[in-house]
């Protein structure tokens, strides 16, 4: 099977496309066959060993990917050859063919084509974890959204509207904006004209956002603390500005505010069914149509290194998947 590889650390153009042995699964795991892979910040940074899991070398890239079960293991039940499934694991998607736990693989619903399949996993999974169960996201409050034209931003954006509440955003650019309106931001701030505190309290009527969705970090998440509403809840989802912040204490002491992280890692990890029961719900969603992951661009294996280049360069919007035939 082609694979990519990462044979020595740093960024995409270190990265080759090889020919490797088909994976075998161990016991409680399946074998997929991957149709489509999503790419994600992780795969960027794991490569380049600036990942808090850093596997040994050589290893595949790649976290999110649909496709078919090819072989079931021992340990499995309830799935079998044929089925398609999301499947997510640690590494391995950027191939013809990975090894899943079972535990890890969600049935696609009828009707759901592949690249929704990966391209909702991270993104949704993510945003759904801290806009419901984290920030208590409630119908009729104001959700501030950042990085919104990102994978996880337009996916809280979604969220947010099927949520029923009143979503403003923040990015770069008019044709970025209007993506995001369209997914259901009532306002969208372009954050390069400068400072986007005063226009949230504008938008507001001075009182501020109820919830914040950050990935970004840095001075995104500075601003953020001076735009927050009285009991307002400040999500911490990444740093993808590159700047890890330092929140003043005085700030959510006189603001009577949460800083709150997420994470879906400790999530899958410490609460498994629940993060099972939360997949369940957005495939449900998505079969309904109730929310509509957006797949930004579409690049085949040979040019995986250009998928990664095209998120890390922010050329996209919405989320960028590799297919494998």
């Amino acid at each position: 099977m082609k694979a990519l590889v990462c044979e020595q650390w740093g960024g995409p153009e270190k990265l080759v496309l090889k020919d490797l042995a088909a994976p075998a699964p161990g016991p409680g795991q399946v074998r997929m066959r991957v149709d489509v892979a999503a790419v994600t910040f992780v795969d960027l940074l794991m490569p380049q060993g600036k990942y808090q899991v850093k596997p040994e070398l050589p290893f595949t890239p790649g976290s999110h990917a649909a496709g078919e079960i090819i072989e079931v293991a021992d340990g499995v039940d309830g799935l079998k050859p044929g089925d398609r499934i999301y499947g997510y694991a640690q590494t391995g998607a950027l191939a013809e063919e990975m090894v899943v736990d079972a535990a890890s693989t969600f049935r696609l619903p009828d009707g759901v084509e592949a690249a929704v399949g990966a391209a909702y996993g991270n993104g949704y999974g993510t945003s759904l974890h801290a806009l419901r169960d984290r920030g208590r996201l409630e119908a009729g409050e104001t959700l501030l959204v950042h990085g919104a034209a990102g994978g996880v931003g337009l996916a809280a954006v979604d969220l947010g509207r099927a949520m029923g509440a009143r979503v403003i955003a923040t990015a770069r650019g008019a044709e970025k904006a209007a993506v995001i309106k369209e997914y259901g931001a009532e306002a969208v701030i372009d954050y390069s004209q400068g400072p986007f505190k005063d226009a949230v309290k504008e938008l507001t009527g001075g009182r501020g956002a109820d919830v914040i969705y950050d990935p970004v970090g840095g001075e995104v998440f500075d601003q953020s603390l001076r735009c927050i509403n009285w009991g307002g809840r400040l999500l911490v989802v990444g740093f993808a500005g590159g700047t890890i912040p330092k929140a003043p204490a005085n700030l959510p002491l006189l603001k009577g505010c949460a800083i709150v992280g997420v994470s879906l890692g400790g999530f899958r990890q410490h609460q498994p069914e629940a993060y099972r029961a939360l997949h369940e719900t957005l495939l449900a969603w998505i079969a309904e149509g109730r929310i509509n992951p957006r797949v930004a661009e579409t690049f085949p294996l040979e040019r995986a290194t250009e998928a990664l280049n095209a998120m890390a360069e922010r050329r996209t919007i919405g989320r960028v998947v590799v297919t494998m035939r």
